[in-house]
């Protein structure tokens, strides 16, 4: 039988003798208590080293020494995690006989403590000791926190009701790509303000007196305005209601996400925000296309397209892009491939330089198209190109053909690019 604590370690010393695997998964842990860690070993794994010399673990480069438990400081706990049976039965044996609290990794009937499978969801901390059955531990730790941050667990119960606005990035699309964070936040809410372009699947999950909002923006057609959308999330919040502004990608990339906190701020309504998976580079991604790559593109510009190039609002400085060789990646460009092409190309970059379009970005109806500056637009039209598509420009593109990891096959629409340039003939 075992009876569980929960260790308040801040400003406390904790000795870690061994510098494996073991330790590498511990230390940090500890540290993210606010523990003091000392680790004793001759070597440490990479990770360790780097947490020593920044200076946030003290690091004796040596063996263990009988003494060592007692002697480098005041510890209120000892963790035994060498790959020697025998160091660790006198480390913790020691630890015994100074009556400290040990856990030994290699033997846990041997320990005075166990360490129990943790994890964390909505503010709850969840510890699970099944027998000293580690990896059943680790099953029901993994089941009780997906629960809570999914919602099927109702972490509100017995706590107190949040308040305010969050605004909460969902990601490019796939559902299991929102945050821990977000998904949390969204199972506690108690409105919902929703765009289009987010992970919309996930409101069939909440509790049916949520109120769901739909606040889509379809592009060239019927919108509800910015001011509306600060206005609800300003009224539900000052009603008591907890109010999460769930949107795709992320908030404050395009989002209109700071006009939305400005809108919150103002009105004295206390705002959290959650940083969403950007499509900007979840799109490229999920084509296999590496938007950076060593030798190939050291820099990257992320730009908008609501208005075209040439256009008196737009801030975008289309030539220096087109002078920068760098990967370029538009969001909200499909209606204007053609002028993006055609602008580049007037400023310098070269015709034959690759574009991938990547429509429906990790969802099951993804498409990508792939094909050039010069021909992207004729392509664009035949392959029937839509809302929402990110276009990616550079030689990266080149660069996922060569390595073989850009998706090939039905869902995948190429058109015949000039030949990679010093791959052949010209």
């Amino acid at each position: 039988m075992t009876y569980l604590l929960g260790l308040r370690l801040q400003g406390r010393d904790v000795l870690v003798v061994g510098g494996g695997r073991v330790a590498q998964r511990r230390v940090p842990v500890l540290l993210d208590a606010g523990a003091r860690v000392t680790v004793v070993s001759p070597h440490v794994t990479t990770a360790l080293q780097g947490l020593a010399e920044s200076g946030r673990v003290r690091w004796e480069r040596r063996a263990y020494r009988p003494g060592d438990v007692t002697g480098l400081g005041r510890f209120w706990l000892v963790h035994a995690a060498t790959d020697s049976a025998e160091v660790n039965a006198a480390v913790t044996a020691e630890a015994e006989a100074a009556r400290i609290w040990s856990v030994r990794a290699d033997e846990r009937h041997s320990s005075s403590a166990w360490t129990p499978a943790t994890g964390s969801a909505s503010g709850i901390t969840v510890g699970v000791i099944a027998g000293g059955a580690p990896r059943r531990a680790a099953g029901l730790r993994d089941a009780i926190v997906d629960g809570l941050a999914d919602g099927t667990l109702d972490a509100r119960r017995g706590r107190a009701p949040m308040r305010g606005v969050a605004l909460v990035g969902g990601g490019p699309g796939d559902p299991g790509l929102i945050t821990v964070r977000g998904r949390q936040l969204l199972a506690q809410a108690d409105v919902v303000v929703v765009d289009r372009l987010a992970p919309t699947g996930l409101l069939d999950q909440l509790p049916g007196e949520v109120e769901v909002i739909d606040a889509a923006k379809i592009p060239y057609g019927r919108s509800m305005s910015q001011e509306s959308i600060n206005e609800v999330l300003v009224d539900r919040a000052r009603q008591g209601k907890f109010v999460v502004r769930l949107k795709g990608g992320d908030s404050f990339l395009f989002g209109r996400g700071g006009e939305e906190v400005a809108a919150c701020v103002a009105a004295g309504v206390p705002v959290t925000v959650v940083p969403g998976v950007t499509s900007a580079l979840a799109a490229p991604a999920s084509a296999g296309i590496p938007v950076t790559h060593r030798g190939v593109a050291q820099h990257l510009h992320i730009v908008s397209a609501h208005v075209p190039p040439g256009d008196e609002r737009s801030t975008v400085d289309w030539a220096a892009l087109a002078r920068s060789g760098g990967t370029i990646v538009v969001l909200m460009g499909v209606e204007r491939i053609g002028r993006i092409a055609s602008a580049l190309v007037e400023y310098g970059r070269d015709p034959r330089t690759p574009i991938a379009v990547v429509q429906d970005a990790t969802l099951p109806t993804q498409t990508t198209l792939v094909a050039t500056l010069e021909t992207v637009e004729e392509a664009a039209q035949e392959a029937g190109v839509r809302h929402p598509a990110v276009l990616v420009i550079g030689e990266v593109v080149d660069t996922a053909r060569e390595l073989d990891i850009l998706p090939r096959g039905q869902n995948t629409a190429e058109v015949p690019t000039a030949p990679v340039r010093g791959a052949g003939p010209e």
